[in-house]
């Protein structure tokens, strides 16, 4: 019996050195050459058959029985294990979900929820989605699923049963503060697309746009909500939060540094391969038009954020504020494996446009801002020219509006010294052009 798992094993060993022959190789060998390099493109003999008696120790006597597929399976996740710590091996479900992260789509209602008292609760139905079609509201308590209770079920195992292919049907039993009894509902998935870019005007004038991490769709999304911040009015400053975003596709980030810049270089990359070494370069047209930015980062701000922060930090396009980012410098490429499974390889280095490499380095921002608590400090009143009695009104006898439509951003202050400082911009740009030219004799 031994003999027939060796020769199995030893066949196995056979098997992988013809496909990893020399040939395929970079460098074709000569047959005759017996140098060191000619060895150094042939496997290792030696430890291969190393490998098919570990093989063959581990099926014969480990604790309990492991089918051979999943051991070669922990064998192929084995060969990328300890090169670094972003060259993995991706089987069906971890593929499925990296395309599904990359994508920004899936199959499903169109809810986000969390859990209330062991029942999952919708936190809010997305827009035009299924969920929100069949009438589920915020609020609303999921109790069961296609008649399965969900009382206790943790949150993951709640969002893989609602979701589901296009098409497919499930019922749900919900449960609504005001209702007599519970509500039965049977809804149809169909595709979600989720955004990872949202906006907003944080004071009239001063826009806000967030980026969660770089998908497919990320840099139309931008670029739509640079648009819809400029038909509020004329844009004084726009902040863009990349904090904690941990990156994702590299085009995407090209997209988005291309969007507010006229020309230059925005990232270039080098590997071993030939399709390895790419420049992407920016094309004329900056949405913004030169309006001042501020980029906000972090220690979470990682890969295709350090793309966009490093371009437009050497383009002077952008302040940088915050704190380090993570210093994710190498890219990878994610190769099909045609039967569902994937491997995920670091195939190049990324550098910004003066040539930084920022690998274990990061981002270092412009103006260094920790996070921190903002108190207002408490003082006496002073009294002033409007407290004296019998002081003189104003001449054009007009008494002073406030108007209440600034955003209360004081619990977070990066983002609130990053407002502050596009206003000192602001300031700045109108001094200089107010400034009378000077005059040469």
């Amino acid at each position: 019996m031994y003999k027939k798992y060796f020769a199995t094993a030893f066949a196995f060993a056979l098997l992988i050195t013809a496909v990893f022959s020399p040939a395929e190789a970079e460098t074709t060998a000569d047959p005759a050459d017996t140098s060191d390099t000619a060895q150094q493109e042939r496997l290792p003999l030696r430890e291969l058959r190393l490998f098919t008696q570990v093989f063959e120790q581990i099926r014969r006597g480990y604790v309990e029985e492991v089918q051979d597929t999943e051991l070669l399976e922990n064998a192929i996740a084995g060969l990328l294990l300890e090169l670094d710590p972003h060259s993995v091996y991706l089987n069906e479900a971890d593929y499925d979900d990296l395309q599904e992260s990359a994508t920004g789509e899936y199959g499903g209602l169109g809810l986000e929820v969390g859990s209330e008292r062991g029942m999952i609760k919708v936190i809010s139905p997305i827009d035009d989605s299924p969920a929100a079609k069949a009438g589920i509201e915020a609020g609303d308590l999921i109790v069961e699923v296609d008649g399965a209770p969900v009382r206790g079920m943790a949150v993951q195992k709640a969002i893989d049963k609602l979701r589901g292919e296009k098409g497919t049907s499930i019922h749900l039993t919900v449960l609504r503060e005001g209702e007599d009894g519970p509500i039965e509902l049977d809804i149809t998935r169909d595709i979600i697309q989720l955004s990872s870019v949202r906006s907003r005007l944080l004071e009239p004038g001063y826009g806000y746009v967030r980026i969660s991490q770089f998908q497919v769709t990320s840099g139309k999304d931008f670029r739509q909500a640079l648009i819809s911040l400029k038909e509020d009015g004329p844009l004084k400053g726009v902040i863009v939060d990349l904090r904690n975003n941990p990156g994702g596709l590299v085009p995407a980030s090209v997209e988005i540094a291309d969007a507010v810049l006229d020309s230059g270089t925005i990232v270039y990359t080098e590997g071993r391969l030939p399709s390895s070494n790419t420049r992407f370069e920016a094309t004329n047209g900056d949405l913004l038009q030169g309006t001042p930015m501020v980029v906000l980062i972090n220690g979470g701000s990682a890969s295709a954020s350090e793309i966009v922060a490093g371009a437009l930090q050497d383009q002077q396009r952008a302040a940088i504020m915050g704190t380090q980012s993570f210093g994710k410098g190498s890219v990878q490429t994610v190769i099909p494996l045609g039967d569902g499974r994937a491997v995920k390889l670091t195939t190049a280095r990324y550098f910004t446009p003066n040539g930084r490499s920022i690998q274990a380095e990061g981002i270092a921002p412009d103006i260094i801002v920790e996070p921190a608590e903002i108190r207002l400090y408490q003082k006496r009143k002073q009294i002033r020219e409007a407290d004296l009695e019998g002081h003189l009104e104003q001449a054009d006898n007009k008494t002073e509006e406030t108007q209440d439509s600034e955003e209360d951003i004081t619990d977070d202050n990066q983002l609130y010294e990053a407002l502050n400082v596009l206003k000192g911009f602001q300031l700045l740009g109108k001094a200089v052009s107010e400034k009378p030219p000077t005059k040469l004799e």
